[in-house]
């Protein structure tokens, strides 16, 4: 069982960074992949990007590629999404999700605990 608790809300300007992070809980978080995903209004929850277990495997959506970056620290129990370039459409609630496993990881049901979103807005 994992606990993960989103953190780094905020209202940027489109062009502006924003770092996230993703606690969780105990020193079992190294043996999950951390995925970040989001959910904008009136659209299904989406996936952001994804980190393995060693933390050097890492991937992106097309539509953050380049501009994202997820990281994480182990020994802190934490992962952190890095936005950059932001653009209005980032605009959504993003959720941290943990997972054993280390495929599908495009899919919400690859993933099985979840934080409980942070809101991210970025004005035109």
């Amino acid at each position: 069982q994992v606990l993960l608790v989103e953190s780094g809300a905020g209202l940027v300007q489109a062009g502006g960074s924003l770092r996230l992070s993703c606690a969780a809980s105990g020193r079992a978080f190294s043996a999950y992949t951390i995925g970040w995903f989001r959910q904008a209004p009136g659209k299904e929850r989406e996936f952001v990007a994804a980190i393995m277990r060693n933390g050097y495997t890492t991937y992106y959506s097309d539509s953050v590629k380049g501009r994202f970056i997820i990281s994480r620290d182990n020994a802190k129990n934490t992962a952190y999404l890095h936005m950059n370039s932001l653009r209005p459409e980032d605009t959504a609630v993003y959720y941290c999700a943990a997972t054993p496993q280390a495929r599908n990881l495009g899919y919400e049901s690859a993933f099985d605990y979840w934080g409980q979103g942070t809101q991210v807005t970025v004005s035109s």
